[in-house]
């Protein structure tokens, strides 16, 4: 008996211990949104997949009224740098003019929810604190984000301890293996805007382009029948592809950290088994269906793209 209840005192200790591990997670990942949009700071990282570094840097800050500013910049290949200021986000791109658009966050490397209210994870994911470790010389936390199932994968965060800013983050496997991590390689917290922050806020942006409500395509003739829990669709329209001049209808959907896109086309051929290519985290998946090209396009594992895919019906059809 006395066992029996040394047994029940150790499940209820650990249940206990992982409640507040839960707890403490989640108070860093608010402090680290927090610091994402408070904070005056310039900082470089890379993205590191398939042995590859692509470098970045970026500035964030905010002035005495208020406003956010932001500028992230690609550093090799063609400029390419995503500016915003407010609510307003421009982008200047090799081959186009430039452009803005109304918007909360820039689109880039770390997901946006990481300065967002965090709690629309909790469906889809756990908040786990597992200890410290030392990044770019400082001390810091480190926070797991767990997929609740198999068709996602999770995300590591390193946080820096004094402030709450990102250091590293990593995606990993079920089975715990790295597919694609970002290293900061430099951090400088200022009390004010940097002078670069200063121009931005000084700087006329390029006017602001509004998309034609005819884009907005609220329905097609085929719809996604599956998802994995939590993802929903942000976004629907209807454009060509820059290269190709193809014509594609598309859906966006979102479980708040992970994106994937979903593209159907007229094809030319009848059908055409699954294809895969990988880069890093992210699955590009084409396979043709009675004459339709299906493709998904998101950091998901390549069984979760396959069953997407395959969930996809048309008015009209069998499928």
């Amino acid at each position: 008996m006395k066992k029996i209840y040394i047994g029940l005192l150790l499940i209820v200790a650990s249940g206990l211990a992982n409640a507040n591990d839960n707890v403490q997670a989640k108070s860093w990942l608010e402090r680290l949104a927090t610091s994402l949009q408070s904070l005056n700071f310039s900082t470089s990282f890379v993205v590191v997949k398939n042995n590859q570094a692509e470098p970045y840097h970026w500035y964030h800050g905010v002035d005495e009224k208020g406003v956010e500013f932001e500028i992230l910049a690609l550093l090799n290949g063609p400029r390419k740098d995503i500016l915003r200021k407010g609510s307003v986000i421009s982008y200047i791109e090799p081959e186009r003019a430039p452009y803005s658009v109304v918007g909360k966050q820039i689109s880039g490397p770390i997901p946006s929810v990481f300065s967002q209210d965090i709690t629309i994870l909790e469906k889809s994911y756990d908040f786990v604190s597992v200890g410290k470790s030392r990044i770019l010389g400082r001390p810091a936390q480190i926070i797991r984000l767990v997929a609740k199932d198999a068709q996602r994968y999770g995300y590591w965060l390193w946080l820096d301890q004094d402030t709450g800013l990102l250091l590293k983050t990593a995606l990993i496997t079920r089975q715990g293996h790295l597919l694609e991590q970002i290293q900061f390689t430099y951090l400088d917290i200022t009390d004010s805007l940097s002078p670069t922050l200063a121009h931005l806020a000084q700087a006329e942006l390029p006017k602001v382009i509004e998309l034609p409500e005819s884009n907005q395509v609220a329905n097609f003739a085929w719809q996604v029948n599956w998802l994995p829990l939590g993802f929903e669709r942000v976004k629907t329209d209807r454009h060509r592809i820059s290269l190709t001049k193809q014509a594609v209808e598309f859906m966006l959907f979102s479980d708040g950290l992970v994106d994937v896109s979903v593209y159907v086309s007229p094809s030319a051929i009848a059908q055409r088994k699954s294809e895969f290519v990988k880069d890093g985290a992210t699955i590009v998946l084409n396979q043709v269906v009675n004459n339709k090209e299906i493709s998904v396009v998101g950091k998901i594992p390549s069984t979760t793209a396959k069953a997407i895919a395959d969930s996809i019906s048309f008015r009209g059809s069998n499928r």
